[in-house]
C-alpha cells in the first residue's frame, strides 16, 4: 500500500519560515517525481514545486520562487519543502505528491501529473 505522509504544517506569523516533510512508503521512491501542491479555502489546487527522481532538477510556482527550496533524499525516502519569507496568501493545505517518470531528471508539477497523494499538512500564516 502507497503511503505518503505529510508534516511539519503549523501557524507561523508573516515573515517566518517552515520545513514541510512529506515521507513515502510503498512504493520505490526513487522512481518517482515529487510534488508539493496547495489549496486554500474556495481556490483551486496550484502546483508550488516539484523535484526530479535525481533531485538534480526542480522547479517552483511564481508565487514562490526565492522563497521556497525543495529537496529529496531517496535514502530516507522522503522529500523536504523549506518555505522563507511566508505570507497570509501562502496559507493553504499543502499535499506532497507522487508521479512515476521514466527521465531521472525531469518534473512538473501540474494537478493531473500525480498518482498518489499524501493527506496534506496545513500551513497557516498569519498577519
Amino acid at each position: 500500500q502507497v503511503q505518503l505522509v505529510e508534516s511539519g504544517g503549523d501557524l507561523v506569523q508573516a515573515g517566518g519560515s517552515l520545513r514541510l516533510s512529506c515521507t513515502a512508503s510503498g512504493l520505490p521512491f526513487d522512481l518517482y517525481a515529487v510534488g508539493w501542491l496547495r489549496q486554500a479555502p474556495g481556490k483551486e489546487r496550484e502546483g508550488v514545486s516539484c523535484i526530479s527522481r535525481s533531485g538534480s532538477t526542480s522547479d517552483y510556482g511564481d508565487s514562490v520562487k526565492g522563497r521556497f527550496t525543495i529537496s529529496r533524499d531517496n535514502a530516507k525516502n522522503t522529500v523536504w519543502l523549506q518555505m522563507a519569507d511566508l505570507k497570509p496568501e501562502d496559507t493553504a493545505m499543502y499535499y506532497c505528491a507522487a508521479s512515476r517518470r521514466a527521465s531521472f531528471d525531469t518534473c512538473s508539477f501540474g494537478t493531473s501529473e500525480f498518482r498518489y497523494w499524501g493527506q496534506g499538512t496545513q500551513v497557516t500564516v498569519s498577519s
